[in-house]
């Protein structure tokens, strides 16, 4: 699990083909990654990925051909999002992730509001439903709070901060963006299809 709160910007340095997977070489930047040890998660742009290997300020992760498809931003070099897995005693500052992309999703407006910057992202209609005013969603492992929400469109404020300490500042229109959506929204959802399935058996 993860909170969202990114902990350093990285950089995927080579990608390795495996057939149809990959296997990512990742340097960590600022991220001390001196207590990771392998089998530990790290979360890169949102997308779960399993320390395989070690090394000075960076680390080895194996991607499936099925996470590929589903996920952007980790078939190419490019500059990451970082987050260590949570610990129990860490605190929750942003909201429980965990790592597992639900959709893409595209950026159709990213401009300036005062200090800070508008995002509008188009969500995949199949995601719209657990998107609320309010509400939490992560955007390439940043979580971020909705502003307002227009059918399959959700707009959210980022602070100076977070465009500083993330890569969000490379967005652009027609970008695509990671989401994962709230992980209670898609508990409520299920139990509410469950007890509508159960009272129509």
């Amino acid at each position: 699990m993860f909170t969202g709160i990114v902990q350093a910007q990285g950089q995927i340095k080579t990608i390795i083909q495996q057939g149809e997977d990959a296997r990512l070489i990742i340097a960590t930047g600022d991220l001390d990654i001196s207590d990771v040890q392998i089998g530990d998660s790290i979360a890169v742009n949102g997308v779960c990925l399993t320390a395989i290997k070690l090394g000075n300020a960076e680390f080895e992760a194996d991607v499936s051909r099925e996470t590929l498809s589903c996920t952007v931003g980790l078939d190419q070099p490019r500059s990451v999002n970082l987050e260590k897995a949570l610990r129990l005693s860490d605190r929750l500052g942003g909201h429980l992730v965990s790592g597992h992309v639900d959709g893409v999703g595209q950026v159709i407006r990213f401009e300036p509001v005062g200090e800070s910057m508008l995002l509008v992202i188009r969500a995949p209609h199949t995601l719209s439903r657990y998107i609320a005013i309010k509400g939490s969603v992560t955007i390439d492992g940043v979580s971020l709070t909705v502003n307002a929400v227009d059918k399959d469109d959700f707009s959210l404020n980022l602070i100076p901060h977070t465009v500083e300490i993330t890569t969000l500042k490379g967005l652009g229109v027609g970008s695509r963006v990671n989401l994962e959506v709230d992980l209670i929204a898609r508990y409520v959802d299920r139990m509410t299809q469950w007890n509508t399935e159960g009272d129509s058996a």
